[in-house]
């Protein structure tokens, strides 16, 4: 993936996303039937917009599959094992912790008191 350069703008076309990974535009048409999460908005015209982080998974998609030399299948649970590695670990998963629970309560106690303060 290094090497590639992605110009900074908000959408970019199909053809422009084509030439930045170095691939057809029917290679992404394909892939976006394989990876569910390369799934670009449509223009009012119905043209395809990708946005820079599908530009980017793209580029990810391509780099397994022809770098690395992943099938398909190995891509799309190697990018789901990247996915749920990036999730955030929620902060009470075995239950509410009594003292973080009473030092929130604290600070919104003291958050609400400023607010009446103001008024």
């Amino acid at each position: 993936m290094a090497g590639e350069h992605i110009p900074d703008k908000l959408y970019f076309r199909i053809g422009e996303v084509a030439k930045i990974a170095g691939v057809e535009p029917y290679v992404l048409r394909f892939w976006e039937t394989e990876f569910p999460a390369l799934r670009p908005g449509k223009s009012p015209s119905g043209q395809r917009l990708y946005r820079r982080r599908e530009v980017e998974l793209a580029l990810e998609i391509k780099n397994l599959l022809h770098e690395q030399g992943f099938t398909i299948e190995g891509a799309r649970k190697k990018l789901e094992q990247g996915k749920k590695a990036r999730q955030p670990k929620l902060a009470f998963q075995n239950g509410p912790d009594p003292a973080s629970l009473s030092k929130i309560r604290s600070e919104v106690d003291e958050l609400l008191k400023l607010l009446k303060k103001k008024k």
